[in-house]
């Protein structure tokens, strides 16, 4: 289901309008970025995977530096997706190493009761 969701995305991207979007001034990583993440000048653009992941890795650390940074690579609405799809596959990969269903694994992180 994911994979036809990302083909979906990459079509979007690649696709003469989300590429004239990009070229026009959209907020997908137009350089700026610090030395060694993506975005920087002369190389391509992040996508809402990478953006999701440096996001939610800056938070863990408490790097605002990092937060601000992640968040202007894409569109708030892309942000959202990938840290909801990031979430999604941490909690199937959580299950799937205890060996528990993933609604008592989201529940166990949030510190809810099992019900």
């Amino acid at each position: 289901m994911f994979d036809r969701v990302r083909e979906g995305w990459a079509r979007l991207l690649h696709s003469p309008r989300g590429q004239a979007r990009s070229a026009a001034g959209g907020r997908s990583g137009d350089g700026g970025g610090a030395a060694g993440r993506p975005g920087t000048a002369g190389r391509r653009a992040p996508n809402l995977f990478e953006a999701a992941a440096a996001y939610v890795s800056a938070r863990v650390e408490d790097d605002q530096e990092g937060i601000d940074e992640a968040a202007g690579w894409v569109t708030p609405e892309a942000l959202s997706f990938g840290t909801s799809e990031l979430a999604c596959r941490a909690v199937v990969a959580l299950a799937r190493e205890r060996d528990e269903s993933p609604r008592t694994v989201a529940r166990a992180l949030l510190g809810l009761p099992n019900g």
